[in-house]
């Protein structure tokens, strides 16, 4: 197993409890998340211990929202995330774990900004239940999404908020944005699954630590449950933000 002190232990522990939470309540919330992980476990191989856990928290979300999902825009995202997916493998094959921490600070950063652009877009959407019909534009819009939302999916498993903003521009709810994403996480993330055990990155070592996190996973997606009607939206967007940047800086000045 990775050797970490009692401290880092429970700052994983936090940090699996987030992804918990963010399944069923915030999505994107877990770039804090990804951002313990690489901090405290060598970046490279952080984003594959995280990579279980993720999956865990896509099927409890699936199981809570699972009616609520939109599959015209799933199909329409899916060949582009493919492609992302693809460059992002490239990538992690010639990757070492400098390269891994810089681009998972450089994403946070940019993830951060990306959140910020959606809390503004919020105020100006009028959120139908589900997206309009297909056109150039939603094609063109979906594909570029769907590939940047498939390379930092790969690279950091942090294509949360920039699915999160293509959700939110498309137009959608609280529930059919939860339900659309929780499906679209659980077949991205379980697709990941052959390419991450073949560049290394899941391991019975890695997995081994997933088994004692993962007990922290569920009791975070259950308070995300009973706290999503309830959450000061605005108030924890801006606390992800804050700790989404702090955690960036400190992965690209470490």
């Amino acid at each position: 197993m990775y050797t970490v002190t009692l401290w880092e232990f429970a700052a994983l522990a936090a940090a699996s409890i987030l992804v918990g939470f963010s399944k069923t309540a915030v999505s994107g919330a877990n770039t804090v998340s990804l951002a313990i992980f690489a901090a405290v476990l060598p970046a490279r191989e952080s984003t594959g211990v995280l990579l279980p856990l993720l999956i865990v928290g896509d099927v409890l979300a699936v199981r809570t929202y699972r009616r609520h999902a939109h599959w015209g825009t799933l199909v329409r995202l899916f060949p582009a995330v493919a492609a992302g997916v693809a460059v992002g493998t490239v990538f992690m094959l010639w990757a070492g774990d400098a390269e891994v921490r810089t681009s998972i600070g450089a994403i946070l950063l940019l993830m951060a900004g990306v959140t910020m652009w959606r809390r503004r877009a919020a105020a100006r959407v009028a959120a139908p239940e589900a997206p309009a019909a297909d056109g150039a534009g939603a094609r063109l819009k979906a594909g570029s999404y769907g590939v940047l939302g498939g390379f930092t999916t790969m690279v950091a498993n942090a294509g949360g908020p920039v699915m999160s903003l293509y959700l939110l521009s498309a137009g959608f709810r609280k529930l059919g944005f939860l339900g659309t994403s929780a499906w679209f996480f659980l077949i991205v993330n379980v697709a990941k699954v052959p390419f991450s055990v073949s560049l290394g990155l899941i391991d019975g070592r890695s997995l081994l630590l997933d088994a004692l996190l993962v007990l922290f996973v569920l009791p975070g997606a259950y308070i995300g449950k009973a706290c999503v009607d309830r959450i000061n939206q605005k108030l924890f967007e801006r606390l992800v933000i804050a700790a989404t940047v702090l955690g960036g800086l400190q992965l690209l000045l470490r």
